[in-house]
């Protein structure tokens, strides 16, 4: 008799959670398929000379570390493949064999980009269009030139899905898994990014580069959403930085190692760091000085 009613009990519980994972499913599964309406923008006008072109490079290079997620020729990556969290493949953005490019037009790239909204009118899933919409139109134009001059790349690409863990820490509000569904798609742009050394030109550099792993707040912690085996992020407000001088910062951006000698977790993107002009190093620095001081972890 014990064991019949243990049994169900059991069966109920089994019940319980599968209604519950499928109402978790449901309700995330409509946000993630919602259309968002973007305005219509004035088209931007993309030039291919070579000077365009290398603004670009290093604009994916260093700056919005797009070859960070697509890989350094742009033919795409697993980023992340943790059945908890989800498997999230950057496209391969050329037009080879598996590339997407040729189904994008310049209004589509520029949309992608700074909306992540696919030609399709879906979202992209952890495109993170949060930081690069504030791209300026100058930056985008030379990122859209610059993937449009990539040798064409043979790569298929698999297909993204967001796992059980970011389903239910998205309806929680601890993590957007869509870039689209946290930006201001009305909000105007710039039209040139800032240049020199100012504090002015390192909030630039950090808004589009910094900001999805260290916070908007810049004192680092756990990044939400991430697999466990990524490292939280540093502090980089004056709580965190203090000890450190520009040339320190310098050396750490430019090498991954700490004046101590100590390696920086690989997570750290030192590829693009160090790439880094001094002006752009001097400027994010001396924006970081200026941030409020933060306890770390508060993101």
């Amino acid at each position: 008799m014990w064991m019949r009613r243990i049994g169900k009990v059991f069966l109920g519980l089994i019940v319980v959670v599968a209604a519950g994972a499928a109402t978790v499913y449901a309700m995330s599964n409509s946000k993630l398929t919602k259309a968002y309406v973007v305005p219509s923008e004035p088209a931007l006008a993309v030039a291919n000379d070579s000077a365009t072109i290398a603004r670009g490079e290093h604009v994916a290079r260093s700056i919005a570390k797009c070859t960070a997620c697509h890989g350094a020729n742009l033919g795409g990556n697993v980023v992340i493949d943790f059945a908890p969290i989800g498997h999230v493949f950057a496209t391969n953005l050329t037009k080879g064999n598996g590339g997407v490019l040729a189904s994008y037009d310049d209004a589509t790239l520029e949309r992608a980009i700074r909306h992540g909204i696919g030609h399709d009118g879906r979202n992209l899933i952890l495109m993170p269009s949060g930081e690069f919409h504030n791209l300026s139109d100058a930056d985008v134009t030379a990122l859209i030139a610059y993937i449009r001059a990539q040798p064409n790349v043979d790569k298929t690409s698999s297909k993204s899905s967001v796992g059980p863990v970011i389903r239910v820490q998205w309806l929680q509000g601890k993590v957007i898994p869509i870039g689209a569904a946290e930006i201001n798609h009305d909000e105007k742009h710039l039209a040139v990014s800032p240049t020199g050394i100012s504090e002015q030109h390192g909030l630039y550099i950090a808004k589009n580069g910094c900001m999805g792993c260290h916070g908007a707040g810049l004192s680092g912690g756990p990044i939400p959403g991430a697999p466990p085996y990524w490292k939280p992020a540093a502090n980089l407000t004056p709580t965190g930085l203090s000890r450190y001088s520009l040339g320190d910062f310098t050396r750490i951006l430019q090498s991954g190692r700490r004046p101590d000698g100590s390696l920086l977790d690989s997570l750290m993107p030192i590829k693009a760091t160090k790439l880094m002009t001094a002006e752009e190093v001097e400027s994010v620095y001396r924006f970081l000085k200026t941030v409020p001081p933060k306890p770390y972890g508060n993101r």
